[in-house]
């Protein structure tokens, strides 16, 4: 009998059974063959329908907002298990603590902002972007409500609905007015890029309509008076950066008004830069009064008129006014619409914003979490669990504590209730032993026994320690890095019931609560002088904070791209100067 070779033999496989040489020919050009061909041929069932299970088991997971809360999240996610959605009407991140510098030009807008797809394109998770504003979110049936938002001369506003497993609400917060009449219809805010945008046009039209031949002296004086209501780091920022502006730019191409213009700002507090350091306050307060900014504290504003701003003095009452060509409002944040209407939904009409655990998820929803600034943790009190601490500590059931038990189980205290470890610090107290002292009045540790009632003295106190966190970039940016981590380690974690903490509360979580880092704060003054406030009660003022402050601002971008742009302008802006152009 004739042998035949392994060419013929694959010629007559060819011409007797095609769809075989196909396989064979694609298990011989790879090794993953078998799998090609499944996936060309659709008759193979068995495949598909594993495919399709295995895309149904992924948790849809939708993040609402691009700011720095979602953004955080979106770029710490790396479990591919999730299929996200992320619905936001802005289709970028911006990095909002240099608006104050896009005001004036001295950073260009676009050095700022990152398209969201840039940063989510390359993450080996499924992640979907809707350019959209949820206007309902219906916690009941895992659903929101979305609404386009281009513009409506494209095809109209389209609507549509998204399901969800888990809801992360990112979407930040809202300028607050105070319903202070006339603040919506005359004042510019200091919230996005675009409000930065129309406040650098503002400036520059004021300077040419005071340079017209008809205005009169008078009507220069009022349009070259800029107001900027709020002393915290938003106005101080914009303040000194707006004096800037004027004293090296503006002056040599506007030299027949540089005499007239004049920056006020108003504070109703006593001081500005409360949350700064005194220190820090005193600099700032006595660098504007030698740079001629005219700070008016104690004057709250009631009332802004078209051409006019109505202060009240908050010692005497008197209300005064005071003309004006451009009013910048940053007074603080507000709640915005959806996020009231939700917590009608949830009961909670009477809180200022989002109530979550200290596991950031929303209180009376399981799968909603919300960070940043639409939500504030509320953390529990540690007298409110003082009898089940108690009975974990006391593991011989004797109805007392000895030092050795109290010891073990003071780091799982300072774990679940941070306030604990805030008064003990406050106090300077390197051991818990002085605390214990105060209660019990002995000397010797190993001879400390507190019953509950002891244990109770001892802690009573630090509830009041108890704070609410700043609306601020950095904790938006490290409670959206830790949710992140969470659902990274949610289905490692679901294995193992039990979870670090002894003392949990009602929260079902597996992960330790949230902590907050504070890292520093900066409050840039002009001048290329800079006032730090850094970890250790360490407070640095001058010109070598500024470059700390670039360093860190620049480092702290998005991506590289932003971090060459922003470098870029501040080199641009010490070669050329600022740009004065109106748009």
């Amino acid at each position: 009998m004739r042998s035949f070779t392994f060419y013929e033999r694959f010629s007559r496989a060819y011409h007797d059974y095609p769809s075989l040489s196909k396989l064979l020919v694609l298990f011989t050009v790879s090794g993953g063959g078998l799998v090609a061909y499944a996936e060309a041929n659709p008759t193979n069932g068995a495949y598909a329908i594993s495919s399709s299970e295995s895309e149904s088991k992924k948790k849809k997971v939708v993040v609402l907002g691009t700011g720095w809360a979602g953004t955080s999240f979106l770029k710490n996610l790396k479990d591919p298990s999730y299929e996200v959605q992320v619905v936001s009407p802005r289709n970028y991140f911006a990095f909002t603590p240099l608006l104050p510098s896009v005001t004036c030009g001295t950073v260009e807008a676009r050095s700022i902002v990152e398209p969201i797809r840039n940063i989510v394109r390359k993450k080996n998770v499924d992640v979907r972007f809707s350019e959209a504003e949820c206007y309902k979110i219906d916690a009941e049936n895992k659903k929101i409500y979305c609404r386009s938002a281009q513009d409506q001369n494209l095809n109209g506003i389209e609507e549509f609905i998204v399901d969800y497993d888990y809801l992360v609400i990112a979407i930040g917060a809202r300028v607050n007015t105070f319903n202070t009449p006339g603040v919506e219809e005359n004042c510019h805010f200091l919230k996005e890029v675009e409000d930065a945008q129309k406040i650098r046009r503002t400036v520059i039209d004021c300077f040419e309509k005071a340079s017209l031949p008809t205005i009169s002296d008078e009507e220069r004086k009022r349009i070259l008076h800029f107001a900027i209501v709020g002393g915290g780091p938003t106005g101080v920022e914009f303040a000194a950066e707006l004096h800037d502006f004027v004293n090296e730019d503006l002056v040599k191409l506007y030299p027949g008004v540089k005499d007239l213009v004049k920056i006020t700002l108003l504070e109703a507090g006593d001081h500005i830069l409360n949350m700064f350091d005194k220190r820090i306050t005193a600099f700032a307060e006595g660098k504007f009064k030698r740079d001629g900014i005219n700070v008016k504290t104690g004057s709250m504003v009631v009332k802004v008129a078209g051409k006019e701003i109505s202060t009240k003095e908050m010692k005497s009452g008197q209300i005064s006014t005071m003309p004006y060509g451009m009013a910048v409002w940053s007074t603080g944040i507000g709640t915005r619409p959806v996020i009231m209407d939700f917590m009608k939904q949830i009961g909670q009409a009477n809180r200022r914003v989002l109530a979550t655990d200290e596991w950031l998820r929303v209180e009376g929803c399981d799968n909603v979490y919300a960070l940043g600034d639409c939500a504030t943790i509320n953390q529990r009190k540690v007298m409110e669990d003082i009898s089940a601490i108690f009975g974990k500590a006391d593991k011989d059931n004797s109805g007392t504590l000895t030092f050795k038990e109290f010891q073990e189980v003071i780091d799982d205290i300072c774990e679940r209730y941070p306030q604990v470890e805030l008064y003990l610090k406050k106090m300077q107290m390197s051991d818990i032993t002085d605390l214990l002292k105060e209660s019990t009045g002995d000397v010797a540790k190993e001879s400390i026994e507190l019953n509950i009632e002891e244990f109770k003295s001892a802690l009573s106190r630090v509830d009041s320690q108890m704070k609410n966190l700043p609306a601020t970039a950095q904790v938006a940016a490290q409670q959206g890095n830790y949710l992140a981590n969470c659902f990274n380690r949610m289905e490692e974690c679901e294995k193992y019931p039990e979870g670090p903490l002894r003392f949990r509360g009602t929260g079902r979580h597996r992960f330790r609560p949230f902590r907050y880092k504070h890292l520093g704060q900066f409050a840039p003054l002009g001048g290329e002088q800079t006032a730090a406030q850094l970890p250790g009660d360490w407070v640095s003022i001058g010109h070598s904070s500024q470059w700390l402050w670039y360093s860190v601002y620049a480092s702290k971008q998005v991506s590289w791209r932003n971090r060459a742009l922003v470098i870029s302008d501040w080199g641009r802006r010490f070669i050329f100067g600022r740009d004065s152009s109106g748009i």
